[in-house]
């Protein structure tokens, strides 16, 4: 089963980490960057979060414009996965699709839909703010 760390980017800069497993994860497989999952699944009833990112086991970066969950080779000139450091420098990188699988250990996300109550009285007043 799949074990994920999720991080919740606020508005106002604020992240916050949350370790993800069991039933909960499920909420995740199968999702793309981009789509919506209900704030439930990280604590945060009344939510709704964004998937923005994420990376696997091994780092690897997940890219937007690949499909599924695989890794690919791609020729990079920036972005995702590779910061070119001169002018129309180009490497190839491995990337993994957009897809959440079994393989992603952390997933990047923001809030895309409010609840009520405020994340801090959702987490308590110490929450895992970092």
């Amino acid at each position: 089963m799949a074990d994920f760390q999720v991080i919740v980017g606020d508005d106002d800069g604020t992240t916050y980490s949350f370790e993800v497993d069991g039933q909960d994860a499920n909420r995740f497989i199968g999702r793309s960057i981009g789509e919506t999952v209900d704030g439930d699944a990280v604590d945060l009833p009344g939510y709704e979060i964004e998937i923005t990112g994420g990376s696997d086991r091994a780092g690897r970066p997940m890219h937007g414009e690949i499909d599924g969950a695989e890794t690919k080779a791609i020729l990079s000139t920036g972005g995702v996965g590779f910061d070119p450091t001169v002018d129309g420098e180009r490497k190839r990188v491995t990337v993994r699709g957009a897809e959440v699988s079994e393989e992603t250990r952390q997933i990047n996300a923001k809030v895309a839909t409010r609840g009520e109550e405020s994340i801090e009285e959702l987490l308590g007043e110490d929450g895992d703010e970092e």
